[in-house]
């Protein structure tokens, strides 16, 4: 009987014990959904340059000071001087296939679709994450 007592006391013991997860992210980690790109400063709109385009809007902000690196289809901005802006992508399914859609943001549910290519160098706005 103290055997089995000792062989119970030893399986729980070692059922206890604390482990180290090797390779895992933090659960935090594991999905990001949205993404802090600073405060907002200003912004300016650009018209299109030939029928069918659409407006952009270049947004800068306290991480970005420049314009150019954040746009955005609209033809005004409703951000506030100093609102905390995100960068926030969605999976979208119209179809069969689906794709990811970005979308800058501030906690106030003012958001923008963000435009496909940064200013001059033409980098997928995918780069991001």
């Amino acid at each position: 009987m103290k055997k089995y007592g000792l062989i119970l006391l030893l399986i729980l013991g070692i059922s206890c014990t604390t482990t180290k997860k090797a390779g895992l992210l933090p659960e935090d980690q594991i999905l990001v959904t949205r993404q802090y790109v600073g405060n907002f400063i200003d912004y300016r709109h650009t018209e299109p340059e030939k029928f069918g385009d659409p407006h952009i809007i270049w947004i800068k902000t306290t991480m970005d000071s420049t314009y150019g690196k954040i746009s955005a289809y609209s033809k005004k901005c409703e951000f506030s001087v100093g609102d905390k802006i995100y960068l926030k992508r969605t999976f979208i399914t119209p179809g069969v296939f689906g794709h990811w859609e970005y979308q800058i943001e501030n906690g106030n549910n003012v958001w923008y679709r963000i435009s496909e290519f940064q200013y001059g160098n033409k980098i997928l706005a995918q780069s991001w994450f």
